[in-house]
């Protein structure tokens, strides 16, 4: 290792689990950049936003250890029976009883969108908005299947200029990136475009069932109502259904500051104060 150009510390978190491909491909690749510390949710956890485990105690298993090489960085791989949320908690904390933080935190690849109002619901972002909460450069990656096994050539191919690009350039505090790909072969991406969070919800979403016994139960599925105008060009969903890597950069602070402003004067906060 050069003294002069340390190897980055790199903490990676997905909502898939552990098993998933997706995470496995990426923290291979990431070893190029540095040392990679893994801790991945033991089952799936997709669809948990920013869930914390309250109620329960964690438990912690390191199931993978690989020293470095000359061209690669070391790996550690920690699965915990949490959320994504918890487990980007319990490595940032980790790192920091290490007496350092990482370098970057990169949550994927996960196995779906994350376009669209599916950002909302996201572990995969759960654990990029956690990282942005400690001042860690974050990204969360994501590809347009949910196939066990897809190619993931595109992702890993761009995801490097992507990784470099934050490591070299970081982002503004308080923002995160979401980067989803279409599932498509290398040269038949388009290119890359800047995105904004597309506008759209699921509607019909629970399959209604009774029992032989007479109890009912519901099934969540759901269609996609898309609220953009047709062929959008900005919209992130629209973007990775045109065949381009979107590239949304979310933030933090959800604060509508125009909004604020309005209610302020036509609210008029003051005079309720002294009326009542």
């Amino acid at each position: 290792m050069n003294k002069t150009n340390p190897r980055k510390e790199i903490l990676v978190i997905n909502d898939d689990g552990f098993r998933a491909k997706g995470i496995q491909v990426l923290y291979q690749m990431l070893r190029e950049f540095g040392n990679v510390t893994v801790v991945a949710p033991y089952e799936a956890q997709s669809g948990k936003s920013a869930s914390l485990t309250l109620d329960r105690p964690l438990m912690l298993e390191k199931p993978i250890q690989e020293p470095a090489t000359e061209e690669l960085g070391s790996l550690r791989v920690y699965t915990l029976t949490g959320s994504p949320v918890d487990c980007a908690k319990l490595g940032i904390n980790g790192f920091k009883w290490e007496g350092h933080m990482p370098d970057l935190l990169v949550s994927g690849i996960n196995h779906g969108s994350n376009a669209s109002a599916a950002s909302i619901y996201s572990g995969t972002l759960g654990a990029t908005t956690e990282g942005t909460i400690y001042g860690i450069p974050s990204i969360g990656f994501s590809i347009n299947t949910h196939d066990d096994d897809p190619d993931f050539t595109a992702v890993l191919h761009y995801g490097r200029r992507f990784v470099t690009r934050v490591l070299e350039d970081g982002l503004r505090q308080g923002v995160f990136l979401n980067i989803n790909f279409p599932n498509l072969p290398l040269e038949q991406i388009r290119g890359i475009r800047a995105a904004r969070q597309g506008r759209g919800r699921w509607i019909n979403e629970f399959d209604h069932r009774v029992t032989k016994r007479g109890k009912h139960y519901f099934w969540m599925v759901g269609e996609f109502e898309d609220e953009e105008p047709v062929g959008d060009p900005d919209a992130d969903h629209h973007v990775l259904d045109a065949g381009f890597i979107s590239v949304v950069p979310h933030q933090i602070d959800t604060t509508d500051y125009e909004e604020m402003e309005r209610l302020r004067e036509l609210w008029n906060f003051d005079n309720e104060m002294e009326n009542k």
